[in-house]
């Protein structure tokens, strides 16, 4: 089950279409879906988290902690809403569209894809860009 929680002002129209578009990624990538719960926050909090659990003093716009369990995907996927705002910004993209690669980046790394290397990071990025594509799909 995906689920969405706020830590902010932000919230998600449409939860609906997003957790659906979310299913089918991970059905796409021939895992089970379980337990994934999104947070929506600002900096600050996901500050807090970086310095707390990872040792990093540094700002981003996501933070990903994965409880996968073989195939059945589990995890909690933090966004803060202030840095996709500014990086939709900094990459004269929409909003909307920054905010669908952030959550979809963190559900590929727990289906197994990296982006420390230039060669995961390419690949990384096909994938965010293939998945991206499946938003706007309907499916009957």
């Amino acid at each position: 089950m995906i689920s969405f929680n706020y830590e902010s002002d932000f919230s998600l129209d449409e939860e609906a279409l997003y957790a659906d578009w979310l299913s089918k990624v991970i059905s796409s990538e021939m895992k089970q879906e379980g337990e994934i719960n999104y947070i929506f926050c600002d900096d600050d909090y996901l500050l807090e988290i970086n310095q707390q659990y990872l040792d990093h003093d540094t700002l981003t716009d996501i933070i990903s902690f994965d409880y996968s369990v073989g195939n059945e995907l589990h995890g909690d996927i933090f966004i803060s809403v202030e840095r996709v705002r500014d990086n939709a910004l900094d990459f004269s993209v929409p909003f909307d569209e920054e905010l669908r690669r952030v959550m979809v980046h963190g559900l590929l790394h727990y289906c197994g894809y990296k982006d420390k290397s230039e060669d995961d990071e390419r690949l990384m990025r096909d994938k965010e860009e293939e998945k991206m594509k499946m938003f706007h799909v309907k499916h009957n």
